[in-house]
């Protein structure tokens, strides 16, 4: 684990927890929901098409602001970081080619339908997710503890800002039914009480919660 440094800074990193435990359960859910799909059904197909995409986007998106805000300033702050910082933006590199090379085969399976296509997609999904998990894992134990003690919160706070503007507009509720859904119950209505402001939550309760299920029911249309 890298050294964490003095530092008169200090922030809370686990709005990175958070995002991290979203990922990792659409990207564990991801390679069975992919062969659940029936060959030549294509509704199912493009709904779990698109899901990959948006899923791919996300992940682009997330690392591309970490890469832009967090390593340089990271690396020059906790000098005894620098090799785990190297670290991270391999595991970015590695993570981004194996995306690119997932979003290469979902068109052809879109657009076929077909058994072979769905396998090779589930198995690019299975890669993603094997080298996402071992980087999270990593970013969690070498970089969180230290970034906590060198950033500003309103430093930090940009990491998120920067997401956020990267989900269009009418996704916004429905990447909060991801995120709630990858806590429990519990957990999930804590942080929601603790996070979002009265009027989004009741707007969630009476709106957003409807467009995710529907998303759901797109992806999951034999789930009860």
């Amino acid at each position: 684990m890298a050294t964490k440094l003095p530092s008169t800074g200090g922030c809370d990193t686990s709005d990175m927890l958070m995002i991290h435990g979203m990922f990792r359960k659409v990207l564990t859910d991801a390679p069975a929901m992919v062969r659940s799909v029936k060959p030549g059904d294509r509704g199912h197909t493009t709904a779990v098409a698109a899901h990959l995409d948006d899923l791919a986007s996300g992940l682009h998106n997330h690392h591309h602001g970490e890469d832009l805000l967090l390593w340089d300033e990271l690396a020059a702050r906790a000098p005894a970081c620098a090799a785990h910082v190297d670290q991270m933006r391999a595991q970015h590199a590695a993570v981004a080619e194996l995306l690119v090379k997932l979003e290469a085969l979902v068109p052809a399976w879109r657009e076929s339908a077909s058994a072979a296509d769905r396998d090779a997609v589930a198995e690019s999904v299975e890669a993603v997710r094997d080298s996402l998990l071992a980087h999270l894992g990593a970013e969690e134990t070498q970089i969180l503890p230290v970034a906590s003690g060198v950033f500003q919160q309103s430093e930090w706070n940009k990491l998120g800002e920067h997401g956020r503007a990267s989900i269009p507009r009418e996704r916004q509720f429905i990447q909060l039914g991801y995120i709630l859904d990858s806590m429990s119950p519990e957990d999930a209505k804590a942080w929601a009480k603790a996070n979002l402001p009265a009027p989004v939550r009741l707007l969630y309760r009476l709106v957003g919660r409807r467009q995710y299920l529907a998303e759901y029911r797109s992806l999951h249309p034999d789930a009860a």
